[in-house]
This record gives C-alpha cells, sequence and structure tokens, in this order.
C-alpha cells in the first residue's frame, strides 16, 4: 500500500502539552493502525504552544476571545479582517498607487481638475484585501480615475465605493482586471456618481473566475446626465456570484448602460436588478450575451424602467444554457411612456413574465428553445475536472484540471477552543462579536454560508459533518469506517491545467468497491472543513508524468463514484461527459488539502 505524504515518525518532540502533541496522542489512541501519519495533515494542526493554548481556552470559556482578537488570529493562525486607518487625501497632483494595499481613502480627489489617479497591482493576493473609498473625485471636473488588476486573486475581498464622483463633471473611471480570480468578493458601490454629468464608467474583466460572493450597486448614476456605462465581461466563469442592482440610473437623463458578456458561463448566479431606471429621460440599457452557458441561478428584475419616458432596452443572447435557471420579469417597463420600447433576440424559454409592460410595445425575435450547442453547454466545467474510470489507465493522455487550493492558509483551532465558539445560525451574532465582524461585511457573508452549507440536511444514505479540528475529523472518519484508517491526497499540484500522462495505477483495498469519507475545505476564519461519506466508490493512486519527458511530477489520488443515480441531471460531471444519473460512473481527482480517507488495506 502506498499512502502520500507520510512523516516518518510519530514522535511528538519537544514540549508534550502543545496543541500538536496533544494532536498525535489522540491519533495514537484512535486509529489503531502504526502506519506513518499523513503530513499534510499534521501541517494543519494548530501553531499555539503550551502557554498559548492554556491562555486562549480560559478566554474562549470566559468568552472574552473577542478583546484579544490581534493577538488570537495571528497565534492560532486564523483569518481576521479589521479596521484601517483613513487615508485622506485632495492632492491637486495625479497619484499612481502600485502595490499599495488595504488603505481607506476618504475625501480623494474632491474638486480636483483634470489629472489622473491609477491604481495598479492593488491589493493583489491578499487574504483579506479591505478597501474603501469614501467621497471619491466629488465634484472633481475632466477628472480620470484607473482601476488596473485591482485586489486580483485575493481571497476575501470587501471593496466600498461610498459617494463616488458625485457631481462629477465630464472624466471617466475604468474598472480594469478588477477582483479577478477572487475567493469571495464583497464590493460596494453605494451613492455612485450621483448628479454627474457625462463622467463615463467603465467595467471590463470585472469579478471574473471569482466564487461565491456579491457585488452591489447601490443609488447608482441617480440625477445623472449621459453618463455612459459599460458592463464588459462582468462576472465571467463566476461560481454563486449575487449581483444586486437597485436605485440603479434613477432619474436619469440620456443614461446609455451597455451590459455586455454578463455572468457569462457563470454558475448558480444570482442578479438582482430592483427600481433600475426608474423614471428616467431617453435611456438606453442594452444586454448582450447575458448569462449565456450559465448553469441554473436567480434573476430577478423588478420595477424595471417603471415610469420611464422613450427609453429603449434590448435583451439579446439572454439566458442560452441548457439547465434553466429562476428568472422573474415584475413590473417591467410598468407605465412607462412615450416610444419605451424592449426587444429579446435568443431568449430561451422557462421564464416567468408577471406585470411585464403592460401597453408598451416588446419584441420577441428569435425566441428559442433550449440550446443543445455542446460548446456553450461546456465552457463552465473545466477540462479535466471529471473523467471516466477507463482514463485511469497506463499511458493514457488526459488534461489535469487546476487542483491548487485557492483558500487562505489558515490551521486549525485545538478542540478545547473549537468546542467552546458558537457554530450555528443561531449564534451568528456572537460568532460576529467573537471575530469582530460587521454587517453586510464580506466576512459575514463566509460565516453565513459556511453555516448554511454545514447546517444544509444530508442526501439520502449520507452522512456529514463539518469539523474545525484533526480530533473531529478523526471521530467522524472512524464512525463511519472503522478504527483502522489511513487518509490520502494528491501529492502536490504538478501537471495543473495541463496535458498529463498516466503511469503506473493502484486500486485501494484491490480495486473492490468501498466507502470512503472524503473532506473539503469551507472557507471560514479557522481551518473548516465539510466531510461526508462517500459510499460505493473506488479508490485509485497513480504516477502522473509530464506528457514531454515522462518525468514523474505527482502522485494524484482519484476517486470513482460508482452509483451516481441520486445526483442531479445538472450536475457538471454529466455536462462534462455526458449522459446522466446512474448511467455512468464519475471520477476525479483529489485536489490539494482535500482528502479521502478509506479503510488501511
Amino acid at each position: 500500500m502506498c499512502v502520500t505524504n507520510r512523516v516518518s515518525s510519530t514522535s511528538t518532540g519537544g514540549n508534550p502539552y502543545t496543541a500538536k502533541a496533544s494532536l498525535i496522542r489522540y491519533w495514537n489512541n484512535h486509529i489503531s493502525n502504526n502506519l506513518p501519519k499523513p503530513e499534510f495533515i499534521l501541517s494543519k494542526a494548530s501553531p499555539l504552544n503550551a502557554i498559548h493554548l492554556a491562555k486562549l481556552t480560559i478566554l474562549a470559556a470566559q468568552n472574552t476571545l473577542s478583546s484579544h482578537l490581534p493577538a488570537f488570529c495571528s497565534l492560532a493562525n486564523l483569518i481576521c479582517t479589521f479596521e484601517f486607518d483613513d487615508q485622506s487625501s485632495s492632492s491637486i497632483r495625479d497619484a499612481s498607487f502600485a502595490v499599495y494595499s488595504n488603505k481607506n481613502f476618504a475625501n480623494y480627489g474632491d474638486s480636483k481638475l483634470g489629472g489622473i489617479d491609477s491604481f495598479k497591482n492593488y491589493s493583489q493576493a491578499l487574504n483579506t484585501p479591505n478597501d474603501s473609498f469614501k467621497k471619491y473625485s466629488r465634484e472633481s471636473t475632466g477628472h480620470t480615475e484607473d482601476f488596473t488588476s485591482y485586489a486580483k486573486d485575493g481571497n476575501v475581498a470587501n471593496e466600498n465605493f461610498t459617494s463616488y464622483a458625485a457631481n462629477a463633471n465630464a472624466g471617466s473611471g475604468g474598472f480594469n482586471n478588477y477582483a479577478e480570480r477572487v475567493n469571495v468578493p464583497n464590493l460596494r458601490f453605494a451613492s455612485y456618481v450621483s448628479d454627474g454629468n457625462n463622467h463615463k464608467l467603465s467595467f471590463t474583466s470585472y469579478g471574473s473566475d471569482t466564487n461565491s460572493g456579491a457585488e452591489g450597486f447601490m443609488s447608482y448614476g441617480k440625477n445623472g446626465n449621459a453618463g455612459p456605462t459599460d458592463f464588459t465581461s462582468y462576472a465571467d466563469s463566476a461560481n454563486t456570484v449575487g449581483s444586486s442592482f437597485t436605485g440603479y440610473a434613477e432619474s436619469g437623463n440620456a443614461a446609455n448602460d451597455s451590459f455586455k458578456a454578463y455572468g457569462v458561463s457563470g454558475n448558480n448566479p444570482h442578479n438582482n436588478f430592483k427600481s433600475y431606471g426608474i423614471g428616467a429621460n431617453s435611456a438606453v440599457a442594452g444586454f448582450t450575451s447575458y448569462r449565456n452557458g450559465a448553469n441554473v441561478g436567480d434573476d430577478s428584475f423588478q420595477s424595471y424602467a417603471k415610469n420611464a419616458n422613450s427609453g429603449k432596452v434590448n435583451f439579446a443572447n439572454y439566458g442560452k444554457t441548457f439547465n434553466l435557471g429562476n428568472d422573474t420579469f415584475k413590473e417591467y417597463g410598468k407605465a412607462s411612456v412615450g416610444r419605451t420600447s424592449i426587444g429579446f433576440k435568443n431568449y430561451d424559454m422557462g421564464r416567468s413574465f408577471k406585470e411585464y409592460t403592460k401597453g408598451v410595445p416588446v419584441t420577441f425575435a428569435g425566441y428559442t428553445n433550449l440550446s443543445s450547442d455542446a460548446n456553450s453547454v461546456n465552457r463552465w466545467v473545466e477540462p479535466g475536472k471529471f473523467f471516466r474510470e477507463s482514463m485511469l489507465k497506463q499511458g493514457n493522455v488526459m488534461v489535469m484540471p487546476d487542483i491548487r487550493d485557492k483558500m487562505p492558509r489558515r490551521s486549525f483551532l485545538p478542540r478545547p477552543i473549537s468546542s467552546k465558539l458558537p457554530f450555528a445560525t443561531s449564534q451568528l451574532t456572537q460568532l460576529k462579536e467573537i471575530f469582530r465582524v460587521r454587517d453586510n461585511s464580506s466576512m459575514e457573508r463566509v460565516i453565513v454560508n459556511a453555516l448554511a452549507e454545514c447546517e444544509r440536511p444530508p442526501s439520502p444514505g449520507e452522512a456529514k459533518r463539518c469539523v474545525g479540528s484533526v480530533e473531529d475529523m478523526i471521530d467522524f472518519a472512524t464512525s463511519v469506517l472503522g478504527r483502522n484508517v489511513v487518509a490520502r491526497t494528491t501529492q502536490n499540484v504538478n501537471g495543473s491545467k495541463q496535458r498529463v500522462t498516466i503511469s503506473s495505477v493502484s486500486g485501494i483495498n484491490g480495486g473492490k468497491v468501498t466507502k470512503s469519507v472524503s473532506c473539503h475545505q469551507s472557507l471560514y476564519p479557522y481551518l473548516l472543513y465539510y466531510c461526508h461519506s462517500v459510499p460505493k466508490v473506488r479508490v485509485y493512486e497513480a504516477d502522473i508524468l509530464d506528457v514531454e519527458s515522462n518525468a514523474k511530477i505527482n502522485h494524484g489520488v482519484a476517486i470513482c463514484h460508482i452509483d451516481t443515480s441520486s445526483w442531479s441531471p445538472g450536475h457538471g460531471a454529466f455536462v462534462a461527459l455526458g449522459s446522466g444519473p446512474g448511467q455512468i460512473e464519475v471520477c476525479h481527482w483529489i485536489f490539494e488539502n482535500d482528502m479521502t480517507w478509506t479503510s488501511a488495506d
């Protein structure tokens, strides 16, 4: 039997009262075999020494950890968010911010005449970028703001633009490569360009490849005059992102908003357009390639273009997808007058229209059935993410997906501390107090999402548990599989997003159908895993070679689900491979820092 990432000794060394030493003793007492302990698990043990462990355990018992939060987060290797001081400036000189991060800007660029401010490589690759722009470029004239490569590759991004370019005259604002590949974006634009005059805004490659976050545009462009706004490649290939447009372009004059490639290939996007364009005059809004190739999702257009005068709204290639979402149009164009018109082209079936326009000319051109175009269907599923069992043969060449762990590096909490912390949606208030989480912040969303997933009822035949300590993980794995267990993961991330050659392959437990416990990371202040029992699987280990040199670059662990009968017909595996529930087996690699537990050979 081959077990990846081992340590050669179970000796703790040093102080026997550290968190890691306690964990190793627990392992020895609850797992019956003497196999080397996987280093990839031990490396996640809490780094707390004996003194810090004792002190923090007392603080947790006394419910006073919040008063020592910076020390707690630093010593225990957690992710936490903190407030930062304002950086107030109204400098008349042009500013270039490069490799600059986590600052609050208040009264920045107010009344500025001309010039350009450039933010490049700003807050890049940080765990928790937290940037706030208040009263930015207010009453400026001809001022240009350029946000390029802003908060790229961040993890929990909390960006807030409040009172941005209010009463600005001419000039422009550009957001390019903004919050790209962020894990949990929380981006808010409040009172943005209100009463502005011809201040052009461009959102390009905004929020692409993000995961599970939200972007909110509130009171955007209110009372604006002739302010063109372009949304291009917005939330492209994003996963479970919520976009909210509330009070957008209200009472605007000659507004011109263009949404192109919006939410394309997204997975479960949630877009909410509410009170959009109310009372606008001669406004034009264009939606092109909106949600094309998206998988399910929930879009709501409520009170859209209500009481508008002489406007035009075009929807082209709207929601052309294989797997319908839930789109609701309510009070759309209600009581609008003049030559307001709405046009739909290539718009899929299955939509709900309630109180739609009533008396306003609406054109449906090229209204189509569900698309059978394989290219649009498969775009959102990464190549190599799912494959058939027959691919695990020596000599086969296949695409390896990106198996890199994009979560922030955190450690488990020791059980004496984690057991004293609240962990339930009903205890959200206490949790927010402990971690000093602000209302409507990205960290609040992180906590709410994790708790919701952990509290979801198990599927039929499934056992599940969220664990915040290695001890809890051991307890769950042994409760399902017995005490003679071993944990495995893929050795490294080499080969990610490349073609690789499969070399020698070995089946765990002789390649027989077995059951396992799979554990996947959840985003949370401390290291949290969602573990669940997986019946009827085969688990394999395989050497992975570079396709050109044939040199060994990785040792992978793959799990093949033999019974897929309870899976959703819209599951990404069937999108990528074809077929449907119960008709095929589905395999995937164990990604970096995820793991599967099985009975030891």
